[in-house]
Order: C-alpha cells, then structure tokens, then sequence
C-alpha cells in the first residue's frame, strides 16, 4: 500500500505540475521506477531460519537497512510531493485535483509511520490503526473463523428473507458486528411487513438485551444462546416452534449464495454510498429472479 500511495502521489503531483507549466516531476518515471525497484528488494527479502544466532541477526540487520533505505526515498517523493501541493496550493487555489493529492500524501505519510513502526521498531500495530484499503478506505477486515477462507477483506451485509426465499430486509454493517444488528433488523422488516412474527437468527446475534427487545416486538424470537445454556432457555429453545424454525434457517446459505451470484460477489463501483447502492441492487436482481421462478413453476403446473 505504500508503494501505491507513493506512486499515485506522482501521478497526481507530476500531473498537476504539468498542466501549470512547473518543472517539477521532469523525472516522474525515473523516480516510479526507482520506488518500485526498493519496493521489489523488502517485499523479497525473508527472515532467516538458519539455527546460527549469528546469522539470523547479519539477515535481520540486511532486512532493516533495506526497509530504512526504502522508507528514506519514499520520503523523498512525499517532500516534493508536498512541495508541489504548497507551491500549486498559492498559485491556483480553485483546482479540484489538490484535494486528491493532499489525500494520497497523507495516506503515505501515515504508511510510512506504520511501516516503520511494525518492521523497525517491532511495534504490534493496534487494530483500529491499520489501513485495508488505500481505494476503498471503508474496507474492513473479516474474520469468518472458516477452513480455507479464515479471513476475508470487504464489508459485511446482513440479510433478512422469508420462508419463500424473497430478501425482506438488508443492512450494510459499518464496523459493526452480528450482535449489534440484531434488533435494527427485525425493526426494519416489522416497519415494512407488520404481519411479521418471528424471525429466525444464529448463535452470533445472541445478546441477552437482544433477547429481551425481540420479545417485545415479535411473537417469537428465535435466537440461541451462546454458552451455557439455564433451565429456562433449555425450555425455550426445546419449543416445538423453536425447534421448526431453527431447522429452516440453514436454507439461507443457499440464498446468500444467491445473492453473490446476482452481483454480491464483488462490487465493481467505488465508494460506501456506490457499495449501498450496488447491494440493493442485488438484492432487487435476487427477488426478481425468485419471483421469476415461482411464475415459471405455476405455468409447468
């Protein structure tokens, strides 16, 4: 990410420079190049496993004087990048792209500070100050906890469908977890659908005040505990009813698949709002298609 940030601090420097007649960047390519050529040296570099002491510490030092070498150029260009902005900033203040500009060198600023910190110091980066994404700064990281996929970057949607297969309700979950969203979506499908009286979630949605506010707005929360399970919610999840709608919420899988195959999968436009809006589309693709199916199956009948 670095090296993207440094590279798009050129382009957009060099750019701006040559549409105002500045002789600053007559070199930009030299210096991408350049750039790149320290960034190919550390991303190769690799930890000795040799069982000397010695050795391991000669490669570690090798590892450190490539990452300062590689730090101090990328340095190099955010100086004169900032030259450019403060230089362009005086002269022609109206120019839009100086917005983007002062973006992609504060985002190398901040890359070189974490870089120097987690290689250099050894510092363990706390998690709310990492970086995902320098084109999609809304990018989180996912731990799904699954074999093969432990880990995934993007952002979570949670979905709400009924016994027909039809998407009810959806929300795009911004730095917020299953727990959290439990009662908006049920609030969100009752506003739309009040003739709806039980809605069917996973142990991840489980909180006791979850519990307590679905109850008041549902005729039946079907929502397992995590843990240990009382007397009283052994009772409760041991219903008739509870058990039956336990049973049918594995057939959301299926539908979520779907939805990655009407455009869930990966959202080509860019931007929070645009990734909204490409989700609610899908979710419009997915229902049409289910109703299509319905009207085919009734014409076969």
């Amino acid at each position: 990410m670095l090296s993207d940030a440094c590279r798009k601090a050129i382009e957009f420097a060099s750019a701006l420079a040559g549409d105002y007649g500045e002789p600053l960047w007559r070199q930009q390519d030299y210096l991408k190049k350049q750039h790149r050529k320290r960034y190919h040296t550390v991303r190769n570099l690799k930890r000795s496993t040799a069982r000397c002491e010695s050795k391991r510490k000669l490669r570690q030092h090798d590892m450190d004087m490539a990452y300062l070498g590689y730090l101090k150029y990328s340095f190099t260009i955010i100086r004169k990048a900032e030259l450019t902005l403060s230089v362009l900033t005086k002269r022609h203040p109206e120019e839009d792209r100086l917005e983007n500009l002062g973006y992609w060198i504060t985002q190398a600023k901040r890359l070189t500070n974490l870089t120097y910190r987690r290689v250099i110091e050894q510092e363990q980066i706390p998690h709310a100050e990492k970086v995902f994404s320098l084109f999609e700064p809304h990018t989180e990281w996912i731990s799904k906890g699954k074999a093969g996929t432990p880990v995934e970057l993007g952002m979570r949607v949670c979905v709400l469908q009924d016994q027909f297969g039809f998407t009810l309700h959806h929300q795009v979950m911004e730095k917020q977890t299953d727990d959290q969203v439990t009662v908006p979506m049920a609030e969100g499908a009752k506003d739309r659908f009040p003739e709806l009286t039980q809605v069917s979630y996973d142990r991840g949605f489980w909180s006791p005040g979850n519990l307590e506010h679905l109850e008041t707005i549902l005729d039946r929360a079907v929502l397992p505990k995590k843990g240990k399970l009382s007397a009283e919610d052994k009772k409760r999840e041991r219903h008739p009813e509870f058990v039956r709608a336990k049973r049918k919420h594995s057939a959301v899988e299926s539908d979520i698949n779907c939805l990655e195959s009407h455009g869930l999968d990966k959202c080509p436009d860019k931007g929070l709002e645009a990734f909204k809006r490409y989700v609610s589309l899908a979710v419009v693709a997915t229902n049409l298609n289910r109703l299509g199916k319905i009207l085919l199956e009734r014409d076969r009948q």
